[in-house]
């Protein structure tokens, strides 16, 4: 069963937008995910820089 997460710092850099949250052990974690249709692309950082460097890098293959 997983945790319901609340994210906060949420920010959009383009189709993908990058949130803050804490895992299911306390730690802070950043994720990076498009919201584009069929994309599929999430992933969670331990750091901030980091997951907004995914995001400004980030090209979806579905046109």
């Amino acid at each position: 069963m997983t945790a319901k997460r609340r994210f906060r710092n949420v920010v959009s850099i383009g189709p993908v937008q990058v949130a803050t949250s804490y895992d299911g052990r306390g730690r802070e974690k950043h994720t990076a995910a498009c919201t584009a249709p069929r994309c599929g692309f999430s992933t969670d950082y331990d750091s901030r820089a980091a997951a907004e460097l995914a995001a400004r890098t980030h090209r979806c293959p579905v046109r």
